[in-house]
């Protein structure tokens, strides 16, 4: 898929745009300090206020589901799965000094003897901060968020960034190389390198602009090589964009064409108190870049077809209106297309939710999504939830939903998504908050259509430290 001229430009000014203007969206009074009632006697300036870090934390977490499925002429089958996961971050002090973080997951299907289990690494790095925070440099298996779908790697990153106090924008730049872990088990992906940089600008209240350079080389060949881009602009209280976009500067393997593979924004405004809207956009195109790089490798021909990729483009909006002190109902359109061929398909969604409703201390929230094709055929989503808090500690729900598919995990391949529009499932969960470091959950659900029903439990404790 080449990406059009006008495209180009657009996405052009709007990077542009948002990168140039950045501050100026803000109001003056969220720019500069505000100033000061005058005062008697003239004083000395006060000192700026010294960073705040973050202090360390660690976290545990267990838990179990299983699953019986019962299809009508048909043994039933059961499924079950055991997950833990280990976190733990050091502090993180503003005038530098070592720093660790750790995060670790496992998994194991007792009722499953062809899967094996499983460990994964999300984070395990070490990392050295000089200079009062101007440079660092970090070691190990990390995610670098910038770099969001592509910023997996094990290997080294180094950054360098502007210090101080004041309310401006501030610029960091950094770069990385290694190589890509495997996703699901601990070890790397033979024959992968990864490097790239970025820079960036950081403002208060999550202000901030990226663009970045990533690079996949698989043997001798350029699997993707990638510009991304990452804008989060808050404009005071009332308004916020974020925007996310990966361009392809060349196909994968130097096959095919590049342009934009990946574009996503969100525009939420306030116009008035009671009033939220919402405007979402996302389009892109998915390709199996690994596997054509390893077909280029090994000889293999390349269908033409696997380098168009996969289209998907959805567009919408929606309003939400505060008519009372705790009941808020909303509204919206938005049309999807999941394949370059297929008719865009219609969404409407409404619903309404309404915190302790009528002084009797339930949340209720019900809402309906309604799509319609070109045939002309239609259906609805349903969700209804009702909760509540019992006591100080404990907060129990239930709720009920219509599904368009449905989510079934299978012996061998693991998961299957299934269409089933007639899908209703019932279901109750309850949090348990023993303590200020122990949490609980148990959450239970029945699944029913007319060719299968499903009945799935889930346990976990979470424990802070």
């Amino acid at each position: 898929m080449r990406t059009a001229p006008m495209t180009r430009q657009v996405l052009i000014c709007v990077f542009v745009f948002t990168a140039l203007a950045g501050g100026a969206w803000l109001p003056a009074s969220a720019q500069t300090p505000a100033a000061t009632a005058a005062q008697p006697v003239a004083k000395a300036p006060a000192a700026p206020a010294a960073p705040v870090g973050i202090p360390r934390w660690a976290r545990v977490s267990f838990f179990g589901q299983g699953a019986t499925t019962s299809t009508p002429g048909e043994a039933s089958t059961s499924f079950s799965e055991i997950v833990g996961t280990f976190a733990a971050e050091s502090a993180r002090r503003p005038d530098g000094g070592l720093q660790y973080g750790i995060n670790l997951r496992f998994s194991s299907f007792p009722s499953s003897s062809d899967r094996d289990r499983r460990v994964s690494i999300y984070d395990a790095y070490v990392a050295q901060i000089f200079s009062g925070g101007r440079f660092s440099v970090k070691g190990g298996q990390m995610w670098l968020t910038d770099f969001g779908g592509l910023g997996a790697v094990a290997g080294g990153a180094v950054e360098v960034r502007q210090t101080g106090t004041s309310k401006g924008l501030h610029w960091r730049a950094g770069g990385f190389g290694g190589v890509e872990p495997e996703i699901l088990d601990i070890g790397y992906v033979p024959g992968i390198k990864k490097f790239g940089g970025y820079l960036a600008l950081d403002g208060n209240g999550a202000h901030k602009h990226v663009v970045g350079y990533v690079a996949v080389r698989n043997q001798n060949l350029t699997e993707r090589s990638v510009l991304t881009f990452t804008n989060f602009v808050p404009a005071g209280q009332r308004f916020f964009l974020y925007q996310a976009a990966e361009v392809d500067l060349a196909g994968p393997g130097g096959q095919g064409s590049g342009g934009l593979s990946y574009f996503f924004v969100n525009a939420n405004g306030s116009p008035a108190s009671a009033v939220d809207l919402q405007f979402t956009y996302h389009r892109g195109r998915s390709l199996d870049a690994r596997t054509i790089t390893d077909d280029i490798i090994n000889g293999r021909p390349v269908p033409a077809k696997a380098l168009d990729g996969f289209l998907y483009e959805s567009i919408g909006g929606r309003v939400t209106v505060r008519v009372l002190k705790n009941l808020r109902v909303y509204g919206g359109y938005g049309q999807d297309k999941n394949d370059r061929d297929a008719d865009p398909t219609g969404r409407i969604s409404f619903g309404a939710s309404a915190s302790n409703l009528v002084g009797t201390g339930i949340d209720l929230t019900v809402s309906d999504y309604r799509y319609s094709t070109g045939s002309s055929s239609s259906y609805d989503s349903w969700y209804v939830s009702a909760g509540r808090s019992l006591g100080t500690k404990v907060y129990l729900s239930g709720d009920f939903n219509t599904s368009l598919s449905v989510l079934r995990f299978i012996r061998f391949d693991g998961l299957l998504i299934e269409n089933r529009p007639e899908t209703k499932r019932y279901g109750v969960s309850a949090v348990v908050n023993l303590n200020r470091r122990v949490s609980l959950l148990v959450n239970g659900d029945y699944t029913q259509d007319t060719s299968f029903s499903e009945t799935r439990f889930l346990a976990g404790l979470v424990y802070r430290f």
